[in-house]
């Protein structure tokens, strides 16, 4: 940290609490043939969703350790936005109609941010569907990334066969899971998002600061809390959480909270949100909010955090709770599976049922909750903090060559 800084940064450094000296020396040391480099990191929006989470520490991150690192988000009207959430939610397995006008608006719009944006960068990360053709109009100085977020294991046909050519411009595609892996062209590597445990999301809250949070939101504390956080997007099954809470409250009286915002390019959003304030009541709060200290405040103090997704292509908020150390349940999908294992740090569930019945099972059982919050804790402390997020990324640009090429990459896919 610079001495006399105004406004200090997180540096990698400061992980060392939690990951160890030999991780962070590892991490510098992997940061110095890299001093220098231009890095640009594009997707399309600064705040809502997992990406702009991610985003914003990691590039904080990269230049901490010496890479000049920038994010972009491209801009475009709501008829762009509108089909690129169809192309998200059709990635995920849901139908589209991608007619020819559509193709030209998609293709026009991002050709328009590639003008806006000199994208000359010695490396380039371009961030899920709504910018990929971007690269058939830069010119490349570096290697390009394809970074793509959503669960593949079951897109559209028609959809993925109009993409592939783009991505398999790309000099590398970095995925979730493995489970998402396409036939491509190009390498594939898998990276598993990570949290910062030192942002208001996530830092440390004592009682007194909880209590004001939630007295501020007008969110009763004087039955257990039941929570999701979530965009407000049917992925999230956000009326699957509200028919499997009726079903425990019958069993063990509590509260449900539902917190989500909509992404600036979702333009479903409102439309989900609408939808499940018709089950409100004095025991259903349900919250649009841009309030990072209000999510912390509800995954410490819930009894239980909730995330019965239906895709989802990694679920950071799972991350997030588990940090916490409060038990999740979560869908039996994605990327989740990959954070919770069943029984031990959390629940996985299929059905409205079997969550109900995980709801009341930790309700009745203060032990169970504690023993999985802690097993929920150290996992995150070991696989899912930022610095292994870096230091994947880290990999990643040192392997490319000259001509930037690949070399065999077998330790990235962890």
């Amino acid at each position: 940290m610079r001495k006399n800084e105004p406004h200090p940064l997180v540096q990698v450094e400061h992980y060392e609490r939690y990951v160890g000296a030999e991780v962070v020396e590892r991490i510098l040391e992997k940061a110095r043939p890299l001093q220098d480099l231009r890095v640009a990191h594009v997707n399309s929006t600064y705040y809502g969703g997992g990406v702009a989470e991610l985003l914003s520490p990691l590039t904080l991150l990269m230049n901490s350790v010496g890479m000049a690192t920038e994010w972009r988000a491209i801009q475009g009207p709501p008829d762009f936005f509108n089909i690129t959430k169809k192309m998200h939610n059709a990635l995920q397995g849901a139908d589209i109609h991608l007619t020819p006008m559509k193709a030209t608006i998609y293709e026009d719009v991002v050709y328009e941010n590639a003008v806006r944006n000199r994208l000359d960068h010695d490396r380039v990360v371009i961030h899920d569907p709504q910018p990929l053709p971007i690269v058939r109009h830069s010119r490349k100085r570096g290697p390009w990334i394809w970074r793509c977020h959503v669960d593949l294991s079951r897109p559209d046909p028609a959809l993925w066969a109009y993409l592939k050519p783009f991505v398999e411009q790309y000099d590398a595609a970095v995925l979730s899971i493995p489970e998402y892996e396409r036939e491509l062209s190009v390498p594939q590597l898998f990276f598993m998002p990570a949290i910062d445990p030192f942002s208001i999301k996530n830092r440390e809250m004592n009682d007194a600061e909880m209590d004001e949070r939630l007295a501020h939101h007008h969110i009763p504390t004087d039955l257990p809390l039941v929570v999701q956080i979530s965009r407000f997007d049917r992925w999230k099954d956000p009326e699957g959480v509200v028919a499997a809470w009726r079903l425990a409250r019958k069993q063990m009286p509590c509260t449900l909270v539902l917190l989500g915002n909509m992404a600036a390019d979702d333009p479903e959003g409102q439309d989900v949100y609408s939808e499940v304030m018709r089950h409100s009541d004095e025991r259903l709060i349900i919250l649009s909010r841009e309030d990072t200290a209000l999510v912390n405040a509800l995954q410490r103090r819930a009894a239980v955090v909730v995330q019965k997704s239906l895709r989802e292509g990694f679920g950071l908020t799972v991350a997030e709770a588990m940090w916490k150390g409060t038990p999740v349940i979560g869908g039996n999908v994605g990327g989740i599976r990959h954070q919770i294992q069943d029984g031990h740090n959390g629940f996985l569930v299929d059905s409205e049922e079997q969550c109900a019945g995980r709801i009341v099972q930790l309700l009745k059982s203060p032990k169970l909750r504690h023993q999985m919050g802690q097993h929920a804790h150290e996992t995150v402390r070991r696989r899912f903090l930022m610095t292994r997020y870096l230091e994947q990324y880290l990999d990643l640009f040192n392997a490319f060559e000259a001509r930037y090429h690949l070399r065999p990459l077998p330790h990235l896919s962890t």
